[in-house]
């Protein structure tokens, strides 16, 4: 083998120990983002429930108050007329 194949293969086998190295490395990081990421989405998970029960609570709390409202007002407004007519 000639002295120009011996530089050719350390060479590739340089190149190919850098990359080897370099995804090693890429691949640690990608572990930890993605781990990170499982984190940030069930802490999202969790406020998103947080909200959602008091949400629940607010709807079952102002439904009765709505519709007592409107009841008020449309016995406010039969009671008006009702004067009118005496």
């Amino acid at each position: 083998m000639g002295s120009a194949a011996e530089i050719l293969v350390i060479i590739l086998a340089v190149v190919l120990s850098v990359f080897l190295i370099v995804g090693i490395i890429l691949i640690i990081y990608l572990i930890r983002l993605s781990a990170e990421i499982r984190r940030i989405a069930k802490t999202a998970q969790q406020a998103v429930s947080s909200v959602e029960s008091v949400v629940t609570g607010a709807a079952k709390l102002t439904s009765p108050m709505f519709i007592a409202e409107i009841i008020g007002k449309y016995i406010k407004k039969f009671a008006k007329t009702s004067r009118k007519e005496k």
